[in-house]
């Protein structure tokens, strides 16, 4: 009975690292214009590492790989000229992303 036991525990444990790592593509942003120095973030759910002018998510969750995580790539190191998980946004939807930021620019050129 142990080793039945055991054996499904690790048929479980095989078929969940297996679904992690389907899940598991990276998400990529390139900007618009390159970060002065090597950041690190958090957005939705998964940890961004941006250098030059690629930020690169490589554990992604289910929810990286949205228009809101692109807003807020795009709210910590500039404008995004391309979004791309498994497919890249549409043009519509990298149009919002970047709103956001063209917005809080005008703002704060303003009260300048």
């Amino acid at each position: 009975m142990k080793l039945h036991t055991l054996a499904v525990a690790c048929a479980a444990v095989a078929s969940l690292s297996a679904t992690a790592a389907f899940a598991a593509d990276s998400v990529t942003a390139k900007l618009q214009a390159p970060v002065a120095s090597p950041v690190k973030f958090i957005a939705g759910g998964a940890i961004f590492n941006c250098e030059g002018d690629t930020c690169v998510a490589n554990v992604p969750t289910s929810q990286t790989f949205s228009s809101s995580t692109c807003k807020a790539v795009a709210a910590k190191v500039g404008a995004v000229a391309t979004f791309e998980g498994r497919k890249a946004l549409d043009a519509s939807r990298l149009a919002e992303c970047n709103a956001a930021v063209a917005g809080a620019n005008g703002t704060s050129l303003a009260k300048q």
